[in-house]
């Protein structure tokens, strides 16, 4: 099995790395059968980032954990590593894609997570939420706002009180960040075939910025937002420890 091998900056996480190729060997990315980010959420989704041309063509990403959280890599485990990845379960995700309109121009970026927009000041972020094209809610007064994928609906997400998604469930998340107004509105799931699209109110008083996972931009406008079923990322998790079982036990986590 040939495998490309690719570590964060964390501690240790270099080190881990030698151990590993010192074992296994390491090729070029455009080379191997497998690749194997070393690090945590953040580094793995910076890996799909900056080979996403080849895991759009179907290279299989097996991440190991060396950060704090690690919900998308593995276990650390120097033995048998190549027999850990034949017998891994699959995950295939979709990411989205935000197209972002910014007074500098406009940006497109894809997100494994989600895409998130802040305010930018102390001055709270005034947005309207369209969904196909139709006014769904003209004034959303909050700290931003977020629509997040199944796989990153235990992200950020999560942490701002929005359900966790199920991995085949074909919808997405949209969930307000600390709103103010409307109150009681608490987000929406929608279906994964929806385009959403955010318009900035009073932008130059109130500015926003946008970000897919960690790729933002300041001073947006609008953003427009879908899923991009033409993109399948295919991520391995060890058999005993899959993805859509990770969900699923953090809907019961206490």
């Amino acid at each position: 099995m040939k495998i490309a091998f690719t570590a964060s900056q964390k501690p240790g996480a270099k080190a881990v790395m030698d151990g590993f190729v010192a074992r296994y060997g390491n090729v070029d990315a455009g080379d191997a059968d497998v690749i194997v980010p070393i690090g945590g959420d953040g580094f793995m989704l910076k890996t799909l980032r900056r080979y996403t041309s080849l895991v759009k063509r179907g290279l299989p990403v097996f991440g190991v954990n060396r950060g704090t959280i690690g919900f998308l890599m593995n276990r650390m485990d120097m033995e048998d590593l190549p027999e850990r990845i034949r017998q891994a379960k699959q995950s295939t995700v979709s990411p989205l894609r935000m197209d972002a309109t910014a007074i500098g121009g406009t940006v497109s970026e894809l997100a494994f997570n989600e895409v998130s927009l802040f305010r930018q000041t102390q001055q709270a972020a005034h947005i309207r939420i369209l969904v196909d094209g139709q006014v769904r809610l003209d004034h959303l007064i909050a700290d931003g706002v977020l629509l997040a994928t199944p796989a990153g609906s235990t992200a950020y997400n999560l942490s701002a009180h929005g359900p966790v998604i199920p991995l085949g469930a074909d919808i997405l998340a949209l969930t307000p960040i600390s709103a103010f107004r409307p109150r009681r509105w608490r987000g929406a799931l929608l279906p994964n075939s929806a385009k959403v699209s955010l318009e900035v109110i009073d932008p130059e008083r109130r500015p926003v910025s946008a970000a897919a996972d960690n790729q933002e931009l300041r001073q947006v406008t609008r953003v427009d937002i879908e899923q991009d079923h033409a993109t399948q990322i295919t991520l391995l998790f060890d058999a005993d420890h899959g993805l859509d079982e990770r969900i699923l036990r953090e809907q019961f986590a206490t």
